[in-house]
């Protein structure tokens, strides 16, 4: 810490890289600093009083109102990760456009006088798909994650610069407002590997991002794996502020001290309670942080919604628990941006130690609720399969170059055989079919991989497999692959010779929709309607997942997220900017069919439905 004393954010520092001295950067006038364990913002105290809100998560239409709630709640600084698997879905294509046009987003949170921490990773974790990482990393040998590996530094590198380009001129030394730059993320609880942690902090300054304060971030002792010369934050959650400060500044005596993370709520699994914390306790928390002195950013700010396929999963005790779509965190702003009594408890908390009043809260905007949205159309799946890929076994799904998504593994029986299933290397739900009924599902949640089936010469048996999320949390993301990874045996006898379907489903508008029901098996839905207050005076809205059993939803092309039966989320976030007035299409995807279709949206989430362990 003693080689940050005195250094300004054009000074970044003198230290060794892998052994090698490299020059330091001519000095900024203007910027961020650490003097006498302490942060300086042009020569003056600074206390850092940041939330977590991440341009993703939020439709870009809501940045500005998002970000002016963050002022009125009294926070003088956004953060915010960045999703490489967001930006390059496919290696070397990048998308920085809609809400993906990041550069915008921190731009935005300048002209509302808000300074900004990036945090680029590549590594991010975030409960978002595979940490941030893209999928094309596991296809073949998958590469050696987070490490030296040149499978996964060249493309890492490849990306930092691009974005460098990208974000790089937004510092606040040449004008912009980003203050500080995270090297990597939590890598303590991952690895211990120092020289690729140093090789990450290389290519950050390489990248152009010379002129901001760098720092690490962990929730725990980084030890071995940490950057000693490198300025260091913490991350922990509600009831351990006096705990882990204590520990932190012995570590770190000379400081500054500060909360990289303070987990202000928590994210939800399927089939497990919706979590909550307790508001009351976390603005105490933060107004004792604060009084002393401490810099904080509160993770989150404002959580929103990891639209699409982009949620996570985490690993725990042996267990996959994948996340749902909605990520509201119980965060102090709401999913769909509302103040919560958190927001007004924490904006009292940082008033009262700083001694500022706040900006007027924004007034929330109204909500609206639709009734009979009618699903007049269906498609069979089994009408509307793509041209599929013959394989003596089965492949991954990042081998068929798909990301997200459903496979489809299909195989003709030459002969009467009944007995035990085995699906070795399920990830992550099969619903097995024989001549396109039911037999049975298999969820890795619930650690199963076994099913009984009656196979007769000539049946064919069908095993959609569906993406749930990739584990973005420990070591088990290296093992991510989706779809079915090893071999499927029947009574213990390995089978052969399969057709594959990869049904990423990017687009849902080309299949043969009718007006005949489709009951049974896995189904597409499509019905329009209207949104009477939409357009100038848009609302949001939340649609009721009842009835449904487990699938995917898209609103007017865009993909929403992931309905399932099992809980705890019921509703899907509905921006109101996303609707029109009238012509609105909603398309559902059921992996087994239902009757129910005629939905209807609430002026209200439910995220907290009762829940089962699984269905059906």
């Amino acid at each position: 810490m003693s080689s940050f004393r005195n250094v300004l954010t054009g000074v970044l520092f003198s230290a060794l890289f892998s052994g090698n001295m490299m020059a330091a950067p001519a000095p900024a006038s203007h910027g961020l600093a650490v003097e006498q364990g302490h942060f300086m913002l042009d020569g003056k105290p600074f206390r850092i009083i940041s939330g977590e809100m991440h341009y993703a998560r939020v439709p870009r239409e809501y940045w500005r109102a998002r970000l002016k709630m963050a002022k009125a709640m009294g926070l003088n600084t956004i953060t915010t990760y960045v999703f490489w698997n967001a930006h390059e879905a496919t290696p070397g294509h990048y998308d920085f456009s809609g809400r993906n046009d990041v550069a915008e987003f921190i731009r935005e949170a300048q002209q509302e006088g808000l300074y900004v921490i990036l945090r680029p990773g590549p590594y991010v974790c975030s409960e978002w798909e595979l940490g941030g990482l893209p999928a094309w990393l596991l296809k073949g040998k998958p590469a050696n994650l987070r490490s030296l590996d040149p499978a996964f530094m060249q493309p890492a590198e490849r990306w930092l610069h691009r974005l460098g380009k990208e974000l790089a001129p937004l510092q606040l030394a040449d004008g912009g407002n980003i203050i500080a730059v995270q090297v990597e993320n939590e890598y303590a609880s991952f690895g211990d590997d120092h020289a690729y942690l140093d090789r990450i902090r290389q290519l950050l300054v390489q990248s152009g991002f010379d002129k901001s304060l760098l720092f690490t971030s962990d929730n725990t002792d980084p030890g071995k794996a940490g950057l000693a010369d490198q300025l260091q934050v913490i991350n922990f959650g509600t009831g351990n502020a006096e705990k882990k400060f204590a520990e932190f500044v012995k570590r770190r005596p000379e400081g500054p001290h500060m909360a990289g993370e303070y987990w202000a709520g928590w994210f939800d699994h399927w089939g497990a309670p919706h979590q909550t914390a307790d508001a009351v306790r976390e603005a105490e928390e933060l107004s004792w942080m604060l009084k002393r002195g401490y810099s904080v950013n509160l993770y989150m700010f404002h959580g929103g919604t990891s639209f699409g396929w982009m949620n996570g999963a985490n690993w725990d005790k042996d267990s996959y628990q994948p996340d749902v779509t909605s990520y509201d965190y119980d965060a102090p702003l709401n999913e769909s941006g509302r103040p919560t009594p958190k927001y007004f408890a924490m904006r009292k908390a940082i008033a009262d130690a700083t001694g500022v009043e706040p900006p007027a809260v924004p007034a929330a905007p109204a909500t609206q609720a639709i009734d009979g949205i009618k699903l007049g159309e269906s498609a069979s799946l089994w009408d509307n399969l793509p041209a599929p890929v013959s394989a003596a076994e089965p492949r991954a799904m990042e081998d068929l170059d798909q990301a997200y998504g459903y496979i489809l593994y299909r195989k003709a029986v030459p002969a009467d055989r009944s007995g035990n299933l085995v699906i070795h290397g399920l990830h992550d739900y099969a619903a097995v079919y024989v001549n396109r009924v039911l037999a049975g599902t298999l969820d890795r949640r619930l650690k199963q991989d076994t099913l009984a089936v009656k196979l007769a010469r000539g049946d064919t048996l069908d095993i959609l497999v569906e993406n749930t999320g990739r584990i973005n949390f420990s070591r088990e993301m290296l093992k991510e692959r989706k779809g079915i990874l090893g071999e499927v045996t029947l009574r213990g006898e390995t089978l052969h010779d399969w057709k594959i379907y990869s049904l990423p489903l990017t687009h849902v508008d080309g299949f043969a929709y009718s007006s005949k029901p489709c009951l049974h098996g896995p189904c597409f839905y499509r019905g329009t309607f209207r949104a009477p207050v939409a357009g100038r005076a848009s609302a949001d809205t939340f649609l009721d997942t009842a009835g449904l059993n487990k699938g995917f939803v898209w609103l007017n092309k865009r993909p929403l997220g992931r309905s399932w039966k099992i809980g705890p989320q019921r509703t899907l976030y509905v921006p109101g900017a996303w609707l029109k007035n009238q012509g609105n299409q909603l398309v559902v995807f059921d992996m087994f069919g239902t009757d129910h279709t005629t939905l209807r949206t609430l002026k209200q989430p439910i995220l907290d439905a009762p829940v089962s362990e699984a269905f059906p």
